[in-house]
């Protein structure tokens, strides 16, 4: 858990709204951010965790003003360096909670490889991944995310590049902890902020948010009323899947091949059960959507995957405990006077 040791989480929650900073926020009116803030700040009510002892650390970006708006210890890096700058400080402050805040386009573009490295070391921290499929701050580019075919300012031929899948990306650097969740579905979102920030070490959580400037409406098909429940599909550990307005449409895996069938043509015994824990199932659930036109996949929301793994910090305190007992303390001015030196000419 990414508290303090020894941190209860029960008894009176602080009010969401103490988490608020005096800073103007500063995002376009209608920005899926704000309903991400609000989530953000309740979940941090809601688990009482005391505001100096919190860390929201981001890049560069529309979501990287994330640290102005809570009052808490928060830096606006550098971009795409978030996650570098994140893991030094866990590797030494065990007792914060810290959180990186990054964009489709910050974290997988320019911090791709800071964010592949922090997922395979699991260090302990949430990791809030907005995806929007588009550069908003920048006005408009396409982003590593953009879907093939988008046209748009830097693509006025539709896009050829093959779009990053983040969750099937983390779970190819090994991640420990990987969930989606929506902007405009609060409650859901928040549950699996909750789990994330319960997880002991690196969470990802992938967040459909939208750009309702430079992409508005990317995500309406899994947002509108009319079409949500046949397109999405929310995961509960130990659950069959099922989906639809009326819940009567399944997931069977056939071998290794998931297929959609008919409630009435199966039993709900046959369906396939969610297990978090599989890895194979998991990586089968992230490419749901590689050919959406096609396959007519739901889009998995929720939890995917979720494992224990020892952190990275645990392992470098036990290297260093292990490294006193074997040869002392040490002195580092006896190393710099020592003999062990290189002469260049």
């Amino acid at each position: 858990m990414k508290t303090r040791p020894g941190q209860s989480t029960k008894g009176v929650s602080s009010p969401s709204k103490s988490y608020a900073s005096n800073q103007e926020i500063r995002w376009c009116p209608g920005c899926g951010d704000y309903s991400i803030l609000k989530q953000v700040q309740s979940v941090l009510a809601d688990e009482n965790i005391p505001k100096e002892e919190i860390v929201f650390i981001s890049g560069i970006g529309c979501s990287s003003r994330f640290p102005y708006y809570l009052d808490t210890f928060g830096m606006h890096s550098i971009h795409g360096r978030a996650p570098a700058i994140a893991s030094g400080l866990r590797a030494i402050r065990k007792d914060l909670n810290i959180w990186v805040v990054t964009g489709d386009g910050d974290g997988l573009s320019i911090g791709g490889n800071h964010l592949i490295h922090l997922l395979r070391r699991n260090f302990n921290m949430n990791v809030l991944l907005f995806n929007n499929e588009i550069y908003g701050l920048t006005k408009g580019q396409y982003s590593p995310t953009s879907p093939l075919g988008t046209v748009n300012k830097t693509a006025v031929w539709g896009t050829i590049d093959l779009p990053f899948n983040p969750l099937k990306l983390a779970l190819g650097a090994d991640a420990t902890f990987i969930a989606r969740g929506l902007d405009i579905d609060p409650l859901l979102l928040r549950q699996v902020l909750k789990r994330a920030n319960q997880h002991n070490g690196t969470s990802l959580v992938e967040i459909y948010q939208n750009c309702n400037v430079f992409n508005d409406g990317a995500f309406s098909v899994l947002t509108d009323k009319a079409t949500k429940k046949d397109n999405t599909i929310v995961l509960e550990h130990q659950k069959p899947l099922f989906f639809g307005v009326n819940n009567d449409m399944g997931i069977i895996l056939d071998g290794f091949s998931p297929r959609i069938v008919k409630l009435s043509e199966v039993s709900e015994n046959d369906l396939w059960i969610h297990d978090e824990e599989d890895s194979l199932k998991a990586t089968i659930l992230t490419r749901f959507f590689d050919n959406p036109e096609n396959d007519g996949f739901p889009r998995p929301l929720g939890v995917l995957y979720a494992v224990n793994r020892p952190t990275y910090e645990d392992q470098l305190r036990g290297q260093k405990k292990m490294a006193i007992e074997q040869l002392g303390q040490g002195n580092p001015y006896e190393l710099f006077k020592g003999k062990n030196y290189w002469e260049v000419k």
